[in-house]
């Protein structure tokens, strides 16, 4: 038996076990790999794979809804976590006692407390959960608030092309339309003018510089108050020029209720600001509620 041993060295020891380290560390490699073309498969292939969707607990802001099927709707809301989306609610359009009414969460402007399904590989998700987060005293029947809160959620239905969260906006647009339900006359006129410059703002291209002997008018395509008559249409000087420095210099919706336009100044800011949108937004297209507030302030 002796004669039949063979004497391995610890130098040729130490050798093999790196060896073997060396193998296993290769499959592992091999079978991640594998793993990952496989997953890469399934997903361009349309394959039935169950992917677990996730629940979380998300505000939302009402943008669209459309009917699906016979009892359903398809809704986009405006999620405080995952930016837009679009969703499933199954049966609220029956005549049954228990979902009479439900339809109603799902008016454009509605802010919601929800709990819904999210998977980032679906263009469709549905939601668990829904119920007010704020409830509207006045918004949905108060037929001029009613259309200022139509162009708040067009112009930022047009805004957010990708299904990128961005909290500062979602916020901004939640406390506008709380504003918008309870306040004055006053308030209500100026708002869609704050909501459009603002809503710039946190696009990206925030209006620079106001309004002075030195810089006497606003370049919309520059977005910036210049010395220069600009040589294209996009501009505004005089009275306009001097109004958006205004409005732009405010921070608190109440100091909204002590500034005082003429209905043609607040026709032509809108139109204005609409167009500033416009130009720095791809693909903006055409706000279809801004003929009827032109007419409302009219």
């Amino acid at each position: 038996m002796r004669g039949n041993f063979k004497y391995i060295s610890p130098q040729g020891v130490v050798s093999r076990v790196n060896l073997i380290l060396i193998s296993f560390v290769t499959i592992i490699k091999i079978l991640i790999e594998h793993c990952c073309v496989a997953l890469l498969y399934f997903f361009s292939s349309g394959s039935k794979v169950e992917i677990v969707d996730m629940t979380h607990k998300t505000k939302g802001i009402v943008l669209r809804t459309v009917k699906y099927g016979e009892t359903s709707i398809i809704t986009t809301v405006y999620t405080e976590l995952f930016g837009i989306q679009s969703y499933i609610v199954k049966g609220v359009r029956q005549s049954t006692k228990k979902s009479s009414g439900k339809a109603i969460y799902f008016q454009p402007a509605a802010i919601l407390d929800m709990i819904v399904y999210h998977n980032e590989f679906k263009n469709l998700n549905f939601i668990k959960e829904y119920q007010w987060a704020y409830l509207f005293q006045n918004l949905l029947f108060d037929v001029v608030k009613n259309t200022v809160s139509m162009y708040i959620v067009e112009m930022l239905q047009h805004s957010l092309k990708q299904p990128e969260a961005g909290a500062e906006l979602f916020y901004l647009t939640e406390d506008t339309l709380k504003q918008l339900d309870t306040g004055s006359s006053t308030l209500t006129a100026n708002l869609p003018l704050y909501f459009s410059l603002h809503l710039a703002s946190e696009l990206g291209f925030r209006i620079q510089g106001d309004y002075n002997d030195q810089t006497p008018f606003l370049d919309l395509q520059e977005g910036q108050f210049v010395e220069q008559k600009p040589s294209h249409s996009y501009f505004l000087e005089k009275q306009l020029a001097s109004a958006t420095s205004q409005l732009l210099s405010i921070n608190f919706y109440n100091d909204l209720e002590s500034i005082h336009f003429s209905r043609d100044v607040r026709k032509s800011l809108v139109v204005a600001y609409q167009n500033y949108v416009a130009l720095h937004v791809p693909d903006f297209g055409e706000i279809k509620s801004l003929p009827v507030l032109q007419e409302i302030f009219s």
